[in-house]
């Protein structure tokens, strides 16, 4: 009878750690999918008006909220208020570089591409919503 029901146990448990490993690798497959699909356009600051936007950009495993300050067409700052990561920290250097280059065509960082592409498409979202028609 204790037989039985550690070999019961034991195969729920079994059963159990499968499915949360399966789950987890569709996760990752989704979140690489997602990453891949993230494109950088650069916006015209001619078209945005002066003001403050929020930006966010969220892939499950990485995420970022922003805030950019705009005046006289100019990027003046840019405040990372939310990054969510494992190794791409490195990647938090990214607005400052755009505010030095006045362009989201700035360079991804090595060893946290994905945190950098997550971190860009913040900022092109914040000034996007800033356009004037």
């Amino acid at each position: 009878m204790v037989k039985k029901t550690l070999v019961l146990v034991f195969g729920i448990v079994i059963t159990v750690g499968i499915a949360l490993g399966v789950r987890y690798l569709v996760s990752v497959d989704n979140y690489k999918k997602e990453v891949a699909a993230i494109v950088i356009k650069d916006v015209n600051l001619n078209k945005v008006a002066d003001g403050e936007y929020l930006g966010a950009c969220d892939v499950n495993f990485v995420a970022a909220k922003v805030q950019v300050n705009v005046k006289n067409h100019r990027i003046t700052s840019i405040k990372l208020l939310k990054h969510k990561t494992e190794r791409g920290k490195k990647a938090e250097v990214i607005p400052s570089r755009v505010v030095k280059a006045q362009s989201l065509k700035v360079d991804t960082i090595t060893g946290a591409t994905n945190s950098s592409k997550v971190i860009l498409k913040a900022i092109e979202k914040a000034l996007e919503s800033g356009e004037k028609a």
